[in-house]
Protein backbone atom coordinates (compact mmCIF):
# COMPACT_ATOMS: atom_id res chain seq x y z
CA UNK A 1 0.00 0.00 0.00
CA UNK A 2 1.79 3.70 -0.88
CA UNK A 3 1.93 6.41 1.12
CA UNK A 4 0.97 9.97 0.59
CA UNK A 5 2.41 12.91 1.81
CA UNK A 6 -0.14 15.27 3.02
CA UNK A 7 0.61 19.67 3.41
CA UNK A 8 -0.87 22.37 3.69
CA UNK A 9 0.25 26.14 4.59
CA UNK A 10 -1.32 27.58 7.32
CA UNK A 11 -2.27 31.51 5.97
CA UNK A 12 -4.10 34.09 7.27
CA UNK A 13 -5.14 37.00 5.42
CA UNK A 14 -2.91 39.93 6.71
CA UNK A 15 -0.71 42.19 5.65
CA UNK A 16 2.95 40.59 5.36
CA UNK A 17 4.22 42.68 7.92
CA UNK A 18 2.14 41.63 10.88
CA UNK A 19 3.28 38.77 12.72
CA UNK A 20 1.54 35.42 13.24
CA UNK A 21 1.97 32.38 14.86
CA UNK A 22 -0.62 29.48 14.45
CA UNK A 23 -0.64 26.83 17.27
CA UNK A 24 -2.54 23.24 15.25
CA UNK A 25 -4.03 20.26 18.00
CA UNK A 26 -6.27 17.20 17.01
CA UNK A 27 -9.69 18.17 18.48
CA UNK A 28 -10.06 17.37 21.88
CA UNK A 29 -6.45 16.07 22.55
CA UNK A 30 -3.81 18.93 23.39
CA UNK A 31 -1.23 17.59 20.42
CA UNK A 32 -1.30 16.58 16.71
CA UNK A 33 -1.59 13.02 15.19
CA UNK A 34 1.55 11.13 15.59
CA UNK A 35 1.96 11.66 11.64
CA UNK A 36 1.23 15.09 11.17
CA UNK A 37 3.60 17.83 11.98
CA UNK A 38 3.70 21.34 12.15
CA UNK A 39 6.74 23.65 11.12
CA UNK A 40 7.08 27.77 11.08
CA UNK A 41 10.30 29.08 10.88
CA UNK A 42 9.38 32.67 12.32
CA UNK A 43 6.21 34.69 13.08
CA UNK A 44 7.27 36.42 9.35
CA UNK A 45 7.21 32.87 7.48
CA UNK A 46 3.78 30.76 6.64
CA UNK A 47 3.22 27.45 9.26
CA UNK A 48 2.58 23.95 7.40
CA UNK A 49 1.41 20.88 8.45
CA UNK A 50 2.51 17.84 6.59
CA UNK A 51 2.65 14.03 7.42
CA UNK A 52 2.19 10.81 5.66
CA UNK A 53 -0.56 8.44 7.55
CA UNK A 54 -0.38 5.15 7.85
CA UNK A 55 -2.93 2.70 7.68
CA UNK A 56 -3.58 2.46 11.35
CA UNK A 57 -4.86 5.93 10.72
CA UNK A 58 -8.08 5.75 8.95
CA UNK A 59 -11.00 7.73 9.31
CA UNK A 60 -12.08 11.18 10.10
CA UNK A 61 -9.38 13.02 12.28
CA UNK A 62 -10.56 17.18 12.87
CA UNK A 63 -7.18 19.03 12.98
CA UNK A 64 -7.73 23.09 14.86
CA UNK A 65 -5.55 25.48 14.15
CA UNK A 66 -5.66 28.75 16.26
CA UNK A 67 -3.51 32.27 14.46
CA UNK A 68 -2.33 34.35 17.00
CA UNK A 69 -1.90 38.20 15.84
CA UNK A 70 1.71 39.31 17.57
CA UNK A 71 0.91 43.02 17.16
CA UNK A 72 -3.00 43.17 17.97
CA UNK A 73 -3.17 40.30 19.89
CA UNK A 74 -6.37 38.98 18.31
CA UNK A 75 -6.83 35.37 17.69
CA UNK A 76 -8.72 33.22 14.98
CA UNK A 77 -9.56 29.99 15.00
CA UNK A 78 -10.38 27.09 12.37
CA UNK A 79 -10.85 23.64 11.28
CA UNK A 80 -9.23 21.43 8.88
CA UNK A 81 -11.27 17.99 8.13
CA UNK A 82 -9.38 15.28 7.21
CA UNK A 83 -10.60 12.07 5.66
CA UNK A 84 -8.04 9.64 5.89
CA UNK A 85 -8.68 6.47 3.80
CA UNK A 86 -7.11 3.98 1.16
CA UNK A 87 -4.61 5.97 -1.15
CA UNK A 88 -5.49 5.42 -4.82
CA UNK A 89 -3.36 5.37 -7.95
CA UNK A 90 -0.64 2.85 -8.81
CA UNK A 91 1.60 0.82 -5.80
CA UNK A 92 4.92 2.04 -5.22
CA UNK A 93 6.92 -0.69 -4.10
CA UNK A 94 10.10 0.94 -5.24
CA UNK A 95 11.20 3.75 -2.37
CA UNK A 96 14.21 5.88 -1.37
CA UNK A 97 15.10 7.86 1.09
CA UNK A 98 17.58 10.93 0.55
CA UNK A 99 19.02 13.58 2.95
CA UNK A 100 19.52 16.99 1.63
CA UNK A 101 21.77 19.20 3.59
CA UNK A 102 21.15 22.06 2.24
CA UNK A 103 17.34 22.77 2.45
CA UNK A 104 15.14 22.81 5.54
CA UNK A 105 11.66 21.10 5.94
CA UNK A 106 9.06 23.85 5.12
CA UNK A 107 11.70 24.66 1.87
CA UNK A 108 10.31 21.81 -0.29
CA UNK A 109 6.97 21.60 1.19
CA UNK A 110 5.81 23.74 -1.64
CA UNK A 111 5.16 22.27 -5.21
CA UNK A 112 7.78 24.04 -7.27
CA UNK A 113 10.86 22.94 -5.10
CA UNK A 114 9.24 19.56 -4.88
CA UNK A 115 8.95 19.29 -8.12
CA UNK A 116 12.02 20.22 -9.20
CA UNK A 117 13.51 17.72 -6.87
CA UNK A 118 11.36 14.91 -8.45
CA UNK A 119 12.90 16.41 -11.79
CA UNK A 120 16.59 16.55 -11.25
CA UNK A 121 15.70 13.05 -9.74
CA UNK A 122 14.42 11.82 -12.92
CA UNK A 123 18.02 11.62 -14.16
CA UNK A 124 19.33 9.24 -11.96
CA UNK A 125 16.15 6.86 -11.66
CA UNK A 126 14.66 4.42 -14.38
CA UNK A 127 12.23 6.37 -16.44
CA UNK A 128 9.10 6.25 -14.73
CA UNK A 129 6.75 8.40 -12.85
CA UNK A 130 8.13 9.60 -9.05
CA UNK A 131 6.18 10.53 -6.46
CA UNK A 132 6.98 12.26 -3.34
CA UNK A 133 6.07 10.24 -0.17
CA UNK A 134 7.19 11.86 3.12
CA UNK A 135 9.45 14.50 4.40
CA UNK A 136 11.10 15.11 7.62
CA UNK A 137 13.37 17.08 9.07
CA UNK A 138 16.99 16.17 10.09
CA UNK A 139 16.12 17.28 13.79
CA UNK A 140 13.26 14.52 14.02
CA UNK A 141 16.08 11.76 12.92
CA UNK A 142 18.47 13.28 15.87
CA UNK A 143 19.79 15.52 13.73
CA UNK A 144 21.99 19.15 15.44
CA UNK A 145 20.71 22.49 15.40
CA UNK A 146 22.98 24.12 12.87
CA UNK A 147 25.32 26.78 14.04
CA UNK A 148 23.84 30.33 12.96
CA UNK A 149 25.69 30.91 10.25
CA UNK A 150 24.53 31.98 6.64
CA UNK A 151 23.65 28.76 4.32
CA UNK A 152 23.96 26.17 7.22
CA UNK A 153 20.59 24.55 7.19
CA UNK A 154 18.94 22.00 9.29
CA UNK A 155 18.57 19.37 6.68
CA UNK A 156 15.58 17.22 5.57
CA UNK A 157 14.81 13.83 4.86
CA UNK A 158 12.98 13.17 1.31
CA UNK A 159 11.11 9.90 0.47
CA UNK A 160 10.57 8.95 -2.84
CA UNK A 161 8.70 6.36 -4.39
CA UNK A 162 7.97 5.20 -8.12
CA UNK A 163 6.70 1.72 -9.92
CA UNK A 164 9.83 1.75 -11.55
CA UNK A 165 12.99 -0.40 -10.73
CA UNK A 166 16.66 1.46 -9.00
CA UNK A 167 18.64 1.89 -11.48
CA UNK A 168 22.38 0.55 -11.09
CA UNK A 169 23.49 4.25 -9.90
CA UNK A 170 21.31 4.17 -7.53
CA UNK A 171 22.44 0.31 -6.33
CA UNK A 172 25.93 1.40 -6.38
CA UNK A 173 24.89 4.22 -3.94
CA UNK A 174 23.56 1.85 -1.46
CA UNK A 175 25.80 -1.07 -2.30
CA UNK A 176 27.96 -2.16 1.00
CA UNK A 177 31.53 -1.03 -0.81
CA UNK A 178 29.80 2.33 -0.65
CA UNK A 179 28.64 1.94 3.18
CA UNK A 180 32.45 1.19 3.62
CA UNK A 181 34.35 4.02 2.02
CA UNK A 182 31.23 6.24 3.64
CA UNK A 183 32.92 4.66 7.13
CA UNK A 184 36.58 5.94 6.14
CA UNK A 185 35.44 9.07 5.29
CA UNK A 186 35.39 8.30 1.51
CA UNK A 187 32.99 9.17 -1.05
CA UNK A 188 30.68 6.51 -1.87
CA UNK A 189 30.52 4.70 -5.31
CA UNK A 190 28.64 7.04 -7.56
CA UNK A 191 28.77 5.72 -11.70
CA UNK A 192 26.24 8.47 -13.07
CA UNK A 193 25.83 12.31 -13.15
CA UNK A 194 24.56 13.98 -9.82
CA UNK A 195 21.63 15.23 -11.68
CA UNK A 196 20.42 17.29 -8.29
CA UNK A 197 23.40 19.04 -7.93
CA UNK A 198 24.26 22.22 -7.31
CA UNK A 199 20.23 23.09 -6.33
CA UNK A 200 20.23 20.16 -3.93
CA UNK A 201 22.86 19.07 -1.92
CA UNK A 202 22.09 15.14 -1.01
CA UNK A 203 24.37 13.46 1.72
CA UNK A 204 25.00 10.23 -0.47
CA UNK A 205 26.34 8.39 2.10
CA UNK A 206 22.59 8.55 3.98
CA UNK A 207 20.60 7.39 1.16
CA UNK A 208 18.28 4.70 1.73
CA UNK A 209 16.81 2.00 -1.04
CA UNK A 210 13.48 -0.06 0.40
CA UNK A 211 12.18 -3.05 -2.14
CA UNK A 212 9.00 -3.79 -1.06
CA UNK A 213 7.97 -5.28 -4.61
CA UNK A 214 8.87 -9.29 -2.85
CA UNK A 215 6.48 -9.74 -0.54
CA UNK A 216 8.07 -10.30 3.23
CA UNK A 217 7.65 -13.69 4.65
CA UNK A 218 4.94 -14.39 7.11
CA UNK A 219 6.19 -14.74 10.35
CA UNK A 220 5.61 -18.67 11.72
CA UNK A 221 3.05 -19.24 14.32
CA UNK A 222 3.83 -20.66 17.34
CA UNK A 223 1.83 -23.98 18.00
CA UNK A 224 0.88 -24.60 21.34
CA UNK A 225 1.76 -27.51 23.42
CA UNK A 226 0.56 -29.47 26.33
CA UNK A 227 2.71 -27.95 28.89
CA UNK A 228 4.93 -30.83 29.48
CA UNK A 229 8.37 -30.54 28.64
CA UNK A 230 9.92 -33.54 26.62
CA UNK A 231 12.44 -36.25 28.27
CA UNK A 232 16.05 -34.17 28.18
CA UNK A 233 18.63 -36.89 29.15
CA UNK A 234 20.82 -33.80 30.85
CA UNK A 235 17.91 -32.60 32.69
CA UNK A 236 17.24 -33.88 36.34
CA UNK A 237 14.87 -32.52 38.61
CA UNK A 238 15.12 -33.77 42.27
CA UNK A 239 11.83 -36.02 42.76
CA UNK A 240 11.99 -35.77 46.60
CA UNK A 241 13.29 -32.46 48.37
CA UNK A 242 14.89 -33.80 52.22
CA UNK A 243 12.86 -32.04 55.04
CA UNK A 244 15.28 -29.25 56.52
CA UNK A 245 15.49 -27.95 60.36
CA UNK A 246 15.55 -24.30 60.23
CA UNK A 247 15.94 -23.97 64.03
CA UNK A 248 19.72 -23.74 64.35
CA UNK A 249 19.34 -21.26 61.83
CA UNK A 250 17.02 -19.08 63.17
CA UNK A 251 18.95 -19.59 66.54
CA UNK A 252 22.04 -18.47 64.82
CA UNK A 253 21.00 -15.20 63.24
CA UNK A 254 19.76 -13.90 65.96
CA UNK A 255 21.89 -14.96 68.89
CA UNK A 256 24.68 -14.13 67.51
CA UNK A 257 24.35 -10.19 66.54
CA UNK A 258 22.65 -10.40 70.21
CA UNK A 259 26.47 -11.84 71.55
CA UNK A 260 28.22 -9.13 69.82
CA UNK A 261 25.68 -6.40 70.70
CA UNK A 262 26.68 -7.14 74.29
CA UNK A 263 30.38 -7.71 74.20
CA UNK A 264 30.36 -3.95 72.58
CA UNK A 265 28.63 -2.62 75.77
CA UNK A 266 30.83 -4.21 78.11
CA UNK A 267 33.86 -3.06 76.62
CA UNK A 268 32.23 0.42 76.48
CA UNK A 269 31.14 0.38 79.89
CA UNK A 270 34.81 -1.00 80.95
CA UNK A 271 36.51 1.67 79.07
CA UNK A 272 33.88 4.17 80.40
CA UNK A 273 33.34 3.98 83.86
CA UNK A 274 36.90 1.44 85.08
CA UNK A 275 39.28 3.29 83.11
CA UNK A 276 39.18 6.79 85.34
CA UNK A 277 41.83 8.49 85.96
CA UNK A 278 40.76 10.45 89.21
CA UNK A 279 40.89 13.78 90.60
CA UNK A 280 44.34 12.77 93.09
CA UNK A 281 46.11 11.91 89.88
CA UNK A 282 45.14 14.48 87.58
CA UNK A 283 46.34 17.07 90.44
CA UNK A 284 49.54 15.49 90.47
CA UNK A 285 50.31 15.51 87.14
CA UNK A 286 49.36 19.31 86.33
CA UNK A 287 52.13 21.94 87.25
CA UNK A 288 51.76 24.32 90.57
CA UNK A 289 51.53 27.35 88.45
CA UNK A 290 48.59 25.86 86.69
CA UNK A 291 47.08 24.90 89.86
CA UNK A 292 47.40 28.35 91.41
CA UNK A 293 45.71 30.51 88.20
CA UNK A 294 43.02 27.74 88.35
CA UNK A 295 42.70 28.56 92.13
CA UNK A 296 42.90 32.35 91.54
CA UNK A 297 40.05 32.12 88.30
CA UNK A 298 38.30 29.36 90.90
CA UNK A 299 38.39 32.38 93.57
CA UNK A 300 37.51 35.37 92.04
CA UNK A 301 34.31 33.71 90.91
CA UNK A 302 33.34 33.22 94.02
CA UNK A 303 33.79 36.62 94.92
CA UNK A 304 32.06 37.84 91.90
CA UNK A 305 28.62 35.61 92.83
CA UNK A 306 29.16 36.78 95.96
CA UNK A 307 28.65 40.40 95.22
CA UNK A 308 26.16 39.51 92.77
CA UNK A 309 24.31 38.30 95.60
CA UNK A 310 24.31 41.09 98.34
CA UNK A 311 25.09 44.66 96.69
CA UNK A 312 26.03 46.54 99.53
CA UNK A 313 29.39 44.82 100.31
CA UNK A 314 32.35 46.76 100.24
CA UNK A 315 34.41 47.25 97.28
CA UNK A 316 36.76 43.99 96.78
CA UNK A 317 40.56 44.45 97.70
CA UNK A 318 41.94 44.09 94.40
CA UNK A 319 40.15 47.37 93.47
CA UNK A 320 41.61 49.38 95.59
CA UNK A 321 44.71 51.65 94.90
CA UNK A 322 46.32 51.03 98.32
CA UNK A 323 46.12 47.56 98.05
CA UNK A 324 49.43 45.72 96.62
CA UNK A 325 48.29 42.60 94.54
CA UNK A 326 51.80 41.35 94.60
CA UNK A 327 52.28 41.47 98.65
CA UNK A 328 48.55 41.93 99.92
CA UNK A 329 49.67 45.01 101.91
CA UNK A 330 48.18 48.12 102.93
CA UNK A 331 49.98 51.70 102.18
CA UNK A 332 49.85 53.93 105.12
CA UNK A 333 46.80 56.29 105.25
CA UNK A 334 48.96 59.40 105.04
CA UNK A 335 49.88 58.42 101.83
CA UNK A 336 48.00 60.31 99.12
CA UNK A 337 46.39 57.22 97.73
CA UNK A 338 45.30 59.31 94.33
CA UNK A 339 49.32 59.11 93.43
CA UNK A 340 49.86 55.68 93.82
CA UNK A 341 49.25 53.51 91.04
CA UNK A 342 46.75 50.58 90.73
CA UNK A 343 49.94 48.27 89.74
CA UNK A 344 52.96 48.85 91.79
CA UNK A 345 56.52 47.86 90.20
CA UNK A 346 57.32 44.46 91.08
CA UNK A 347 60.43 43.87 93.78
Amino acid sequence: MAETLFWTPLLVAVPPAVHITYHAHLQGHPDLPRWLRYTQRSPHHPGFLYGSATPEDRGLQVIEVTAYNRDSFDTTRQRLVLEIGDPEGPLLPYQAEFLVRSHDAEEVLPSTPASRFLSALGGLWEPGELQLLNVTSALDRGGRVPLPIEGRKEGVYIKVGSASPFSTCLKMVASPDSHARCAQGQPPLLSCYDTLAPHFRVDWCNVTLVDKSVPEPADEVPTPGDGILEHDPFFCPPTEAPDRDFLVDALVTLLVPLLVALLLTLLLAYVMCCRREGRLKRDLATSDIQMVHHCTIHGNTEELRQMAASREVPRPLSTLPMFNVHTGERLPPRVDSAQVPLILDQH
